[in-house]
């Protein structure tokens, strides 16, 4: 129906058909109408049209994440994209639903652009130029018109907006609006990320004013009436060295019957951060604090962040508590929640936590943290037994030099008070999740759906090949579990571990729980961050409400809140992660630039008709040996067995194999990585000698 009907069906008075009008035009920007030709409108369903988040692939494919809850991701082909990019709000055409798969289909229009402008290096030619983006990856170069460069010069990097997406022309179409500076100048690079991804960096001074005046006032005797006082606990903070902020501490403390009280402390952010103040809207708008490569952007002014709601040593803090009733064993006996005010003993690093943890002495804090370490070690098992999936990929961290320049990539280990922090929290966040559940609690949940069937086929063929068989259908966290655990230890534990983590859905944020499928949970959600994550404080404000006996907002606006609160903050973590990757490698190939002509041994972690992908030992940089380098034999690609084979040789270069390798070539723009040959297959796929 055209407008003028539809309103007359609808029998909007006249005096009200120009806002009838904009409605429409909402509808329609939202995706839940569709105008067709001679500006008739229909719901998008009655043309199996999707409206949904696209997120794209390494392999340039895209799954689009329907807005409506519960519905299948469709799956687009990189050819099907159109002009379209990861982030984008679009309308896909379903056009095949293959059996027990993910249904299949195209891009037909963009609802909303996710970016209006992009980062990245500007290049010169005669009579334009054009920027290669950092983020997002565009349908190609950004072709800048020679009246719109600006002052830009060639090399130098530069934001750049978008005028026209490529509809129409063949590339997409910008013109400079910033130049940051050269390549080489310190920080540039790492703040064109911040800007491309469209990240803010400053607060407002109106707002740090807020935020100072907040601060001063400090920790009154008011702020006490009604907290529980455990500032006689032995509480310690366990971090990063690095840390700017401290918003979870732990204790444990032998109680008379046998068992032990275990104490999560997470700072009272919500006592500070009121409703609808200039520091939530801002807290809101950003979502989460970004965690760069060279610096941190948080999501609180640092008078808060790293000041009053940061759990320092010595100084009283407000927070909210998990206080758990535990065997010896790790079985939780009793949980209760609770308004507190503690006293941190000590902020220890998780090297320091480590050193405690392993040594012979008698005192209390090397006591306690031995105590919850083997109490955490149960818990894992008990995680572990019902299906958890514990990915093993190890981290790497870039250090960088007094310039920011890239001057070392070291593997960050895994220590046991890492993980010792890592159950206390999970163990925290399901509790509070069941909590939630258990009494209808208006709470954001972490919810993790199970993989698609489209997505678990890399994963089973990969497993295929081996040795280690996945079933044919079903697959559930148990199997994915197994898989990781028969895998470690083997050259191929990495690359089995990263497979498994991108046949997965991404977590995301919903008022409604549907459980965790990687964590093996019936609820989980996110409460022990609020300094850094907004969907934590507004965990915090619900559970506050019902431990102070209070209805707080009526429903009807707590469902509507919850709702736009949800997309938002999950849209938000994916542009911040996708930000804190790509300044990692970013430095990664400033790093390996350095390294032109060195060899380095590798694992094969990927095969194409084109070459094979190749990931570095200790760097864990990813390079790729083009076949074309491959001279000494014609190789065939088999698709079945992720494997390249010499016709005459019948030399194979199989997923998983061993290979030395020769770093040939950087290219900065594009970050690609060029290797060759050097010597290999090592040993078989199956990473047996």
């Amino acid at each position: 129906m055209g407008a003028k009907e539809l309103a007359r069906a609808l029998k909007v008075p006249q005096d009200d058909y120009r806002s009838f009008r904009r409605l429409l035009a909402t509808l329609e920007t939202d995706g839940l109408i569709l105008r067709q030709n001679k500006g008739r409108y229909a719901i998008p369903e009655q043309f199996d049209l999707v409206a949904g988040r696209l997120q794209t692939t390494r392999a340039g494919d895209g799954f689009v994440i329907p807005d409506e809850a519960g519905a299948e991701d469709v799956f687009v082909p990189g050819r099907q994209l159109a002009t379209a990019v990861d982030g984008d709000h679009v309308l896909v055409r379903i056009e095949r639903r293959p059996p027990g798969r993910n249904p299949a289909g195209r891009v037909v229009r963009v609802i909303e652009r996710a970016w209006t402008r992009v980062a990245g290096v500007y290049h010169s030619k005669r009579g334009y130029g054009f920027v290669v983006p950092q983020e997002p990856a565009l349908a190609g170069d950004l072709l800048i018109p020679a009246d719109r460069a600006g002052s830009a010069v060639d090399g130098d990097i530069v934001v750049a907006g978008i005028d026209s997406w490529g509809e129409k022309e063949p590339s997409p179409v910008g013109h400079i609006e910033q130049v940051l500076g050269r390549p080489d100048d310190p920080g540039v690079d790492v703040l064109a990320i911040l800007i491309g991804h469209q990240l803010p960096f400053e607060f407002a001074d109106a707002l740090e004013a807020e935020a100072t005046k907040v601060a001063r006032r400090g920790i009154r005797p008011e702020d006490l009436v009604d907290r529980e006082d455990l500032r006689d606990r032995l509480v310690v903070t366990i971090d990063p060295e690095d840390a700017r902020d401290h918003d979870d501490a732990v204790s444990v403390r032998a109680l008379e019957d046998g068992n032990y009280e275990v104490g999560v402390h997470i700072a009272d952010v919500s006592w500070y951060v009121k409703p609808g103040s200039g520091i939530d809207r801002e807290a809101w708008e950003r979502a989460t604090s970004v965690y760069l490569v060279d610096r941190v952007v948080p999501m609180l002014p640092e008078s808060l962040s790293g000041g009053l709601c940061s759990l320092v040593p010595d100084e009283d803090r407000l927070t909210v508590s998990a206080l758990f009733v535990m065997t010896e064993a790790g079985e939780v006996v009793d949980v209760r929640f609770a308004r507190t005010v503690i006293r941190s003993a000590a902020r220890l690093s998780y090297e320091e936590a480590q050193r405690h943890i392993e040594s012979t002495g008698s005192d209390s804090l090397g006591e306690s943290l031995r105590l919850l370490a083997k109490m955490c070690r149960s818990m894992r098992g008990q995680r572990r037994d019902r299906g958890a999936i514990d990915f093993s990929i190890p981290e790497t961290k870039v250090e960088l030099d007094a310039e920011g320049k890239a001057a070392a990539i070291r593997p960050r280990p895994r220590l046991e008070a890492h993980r010792l922090i890592e159950d206390l929290m999970i163990l925290t966040n399901e509790t509070v999740a069941r909590h939630g559940v258990k009494h209808d609690l208006p709470f954001l949940y972490r919810i993790h759906e199970p993989p698609s069937e489209d997505r678990l086929e890399a994963l089973r063929r990969v497993a295929g090949v081996f040795g280690a068989p996945l079933p044919k259908d079903g697959i559930r966290p148990t199997d994915i579990s197994r898989l990781i655990q028969q895998m470690s230890g083997r050259p191929q534990e990495y690359l089995v571990s990263t497979v498994a983590l991108r046949s997965m859905k991404q977590a995301r944020y919903s008022p409604r729980n549907v459980g965790h499928f990687g964590l093996g949970s019936e609820a989980y959600l996110h409460f022990t961050s609020p300094i850094r994550r907004y969907a934590d404080l507004v965990v915090h404000r619900a559970l506050v409400r019902e431990l102070n006996k209070k209805s707080g907002q009526a429903k009807g606006s707590d469902a509507e809140f919850l709702e736009r609160t949800a997309l938002h903050v999950s849209e938000r973590e994916r542009r911040a992660e996708t930000a804190e990757r790509d300044s990692v490698e970013l430095k990664k190939i400033e790093y390996m630039r350095r390294h032109l002509g060195d060899e380095f041994s590798g694992t094969i972690s990927g095969v194409t008709g084109f070459g094979l992908f190749i990931l570095l030992d200790e760097v864990l940089v990813e390079g790729l040996i083009r076949i074309s380098s491959l001279v000494d034999d014609y190789y065939h690609y088999d698709e079945t067995t992720w494997s390249l084979t010499g016709r005459r040789s019948k030399r194979t270069f199989q997923l998983g194999a061993r290979v030395i390798v020769q770093l040939a070539r950087v290219d900065s723009d594009s970050r690609q990585i060029d290797l060759e040959l050097v010597s290999g297959p090592l040993d078989r796929a199956d990473g047996l000698d």
